[in-house]
């Protein structure tokens, strides 16, 4: 599957686990990718699927498709000429979540909200390993449970360590909290928690809704920023 990079027009190839993220999306929904070759992020949507097979003409070159769809021109193959061509860089690189959600009735809610905005789910089993993971991983989002840990986010470490972050860091990561003790959607009290926003544990079959108000805010408001600060390089 190839796209071009709509700011330097570099043909990049999609992997695997970004097809897969897109056939997950929501209708309207969008994944950013970073360009291998200027670094730039740009939105893909699930309109951008490859064509299944038997969509073509019955030659597959020019031929008209079943209900007068014109399909698209064949390939320019100048280079064969030549023995030149223009390589394609892949995109590997989609948005992952880390969930750090204990097994219970709520987890499957938050992975599938998750999903839906097109993150890459992973987990960790405790503390010490969602510490390292973070170390190796730049995750776009990370929603913590205050039953993950013993003593709540009070005393956890990983919370300590989110809120310890180097800020040229943490601002790229959308901190999602959750626990009784919550009011979802409540600005003061997330800020006041070192996270984007809170949600109550009442609210988590909910949570799709939630983020759909949310992540949008988010970008809208530290999208343009953000970007600017990794063009000065920051």
């Amino acid at each position: 599957m190839i796209v071009n990079c709509p700011h330097c027009t570099k043909q990049l190839k999609l992997s695997d686990k970004v097809r897969d993220s897109l056939q997950l999306l929501e209708p309207g929904r969008k994944i950013k990718v970073k360009c291998i070759n200027c670094g730039t992020p740009f939105g893909l949507d699930k309109s951008m699927q490859p064509v299944g097979p038997g969509q073509k003409g019955s030659s597959g070159r020019g031929a008209s498709a079943p209900g007068g769809v014109k399909p698209p021109a064949p390939q320019n193959i100048e280079w064969l000429k030549d023995g030149t061509f223009q390589d394609k860089d892949v995109v590997e690189d989609i948005p992952s979540a880390l969930l750090l959600i204990p097994e219970n009735e709520y987890r499957d809610a938050v992975v599938k909200a998750a999903q839906t905005f097109g993150y890459r789910v992973e987990f960790a089993a405790d503390a010490q390993e969602a510490i390292e993971k973070m170390r190796f991983v730049n995750y776009a989002a990370v929603f913590l449970h205050t039953e993950f840990e013993p003593g709540g986010i009070r005393s956890g470490s990983f919370h300590r360590y989110m809120r310890e972050m180097n800020m040229t860091r943490r601002r790229y990561i959308f901190y999602v909290l959750i626990g009784e003790q919550f009011s979802t959607l409540y600005d003061l009290q997330a800020m006041a928690s070192s996270a984007n926003i809170v949600v109550n544990n009442a609210e988590i079959p909910y949570i799709g809704t939630v983020l759909k108000k949310a992540i949008p805010e988010y970008e809208e408001l530290f999208g343009p920023l953000m970007e600017e600060l990794q063009v000065a390089g920051k």
